[in-house]
């Protein structure tokens, strides 16, 4: 086998199957293979989109063997719900897209993820009809899910989230300025007659909430930040920076007038499930799942 590695310099940003063209000095198609087999690492995790773009001082690494002939494997499952991103025995990982429920509520929306995933599992073989649901993401949030492919998978990934093992990280777009580059938001969170969240300290009216952040970038009144969750509440992102006065852009629930942007045109939330990481239920390998950072990010990001 064959390693090499290579530190991305300022003059090579861009599309990352360059770069590992370059470095093997293959065709784009045995390039493509390459990728489909899991031979090229982004810092330090496994690369299966050749389009992905990198940036000064990421880590491109291809570990391959010099005399096979690596085939493009057929295209991926394509959804407009969602982009599947992994799946094995038991479980799939989805990057969901915004704009999409992640279970129907009582009016039975036709397009969720749940739905779309069924609808995928009943085209494989053997055919299966559902998938067990382990965690959610709101409407107009993307980024990163797991389902199980049975019940007893999923509680014992439950299991993970109860305990607060599996990674968790977000990137937000959230309205001024941040006091200090990190900080925690910790309270109890409850709901209101309106099915809002809203932060009490009496922890017999709420579930508690604990929200890690660290400033990213700074912008001329807002602010990106990656986000971790020791505790996963509904809402929980977003009431707690609503409530310091920074709502995250798009949100039309919790302060909404602040959180309307005229830079933000996106019908989203500039809320992203970036990151996920767990132990398999299976294998007990720690596993960790990346998602690309959405067009409408970069887009805000270019106008600072």
């Amino acid at each position: 086998m064959t390693s090499v590695k290579h530190l991305i310099k300022e003059n090579e940003t861009g599309r990352i199957d360059l770069v590992v063209q370059k470095l093997t000095e293959r065709s784009r198609t045995q390039v493509r293979g390459l990728f489909d087999h899991g031979c090229v690492l982004l810092n330090g995790v496994v690369c299966d989109n050749a389009g992905e773009r990198v940036r000064a001082s990421d880590e491109v690494s291809v570990h391959y063997d010099k005399n096979r002939n690596y085939k493009e494997l057929p295209k991926k499952y394509r959804s407009p719900i969602f982009d599947l991103i992994f799946e094995d025995e038991w479980i799939l990982v989805v990057d969901k897209k915004a704009g999409y429920l992640t279970v129907p509520t009582d009016h039975r929306e036709p397009n969720t993820v749940v739905g779309a995933l069924c609808q995928y599992m009943s085209l494989g073989k053997p055919k299966r009809r559902l998938v067990s649901i382990v965690h959610r993401l709101d409407r107009d949030t993307s980024g990163l899910l797991v389902f199980a492919k049975n019940e007893k998978i999923a509680q014992q990934i439950k299991a993970q989230f109860e305990n607060r093992k599996p990674l968790r990280e977000y990137l937000a777009i959230v309205r001024g300025r941040l006091d200090s580059p990190t900080g925690t938001f910790k309270s109890f969170l409850a709901t209101d007659k309106g099915l809002n969240q809203y932060s009490t300290q009496d922890k017999g009216d709420g579930k508690l909430a604990i929200t890690h952040y660290k400033i990213k970038q700074v912008y001329k009144d807002t602010t990106l930040v990656a986000v971790t969750l020791e505790t996963g509440r509904r809402n929980q992102i977003r009431v707690h920076f609503a409530e310091q006065g920074h709502p995250v852009l798009g949100d039309v629930r919790y302060e909404a007038d602040r959180a309307s942007h005229p830079r933000w045109k996106a019908k989203r939330l500039a809320l992203h499930a970036g990151l996920l990481g767990f132990k398999h239920p299976v294998t007990g390998k720690d596993v960790v799942f990346r998602s690309k950072t959405p067009e409408e990010f970069e887009i805000f990001a270019g106008q600072k």
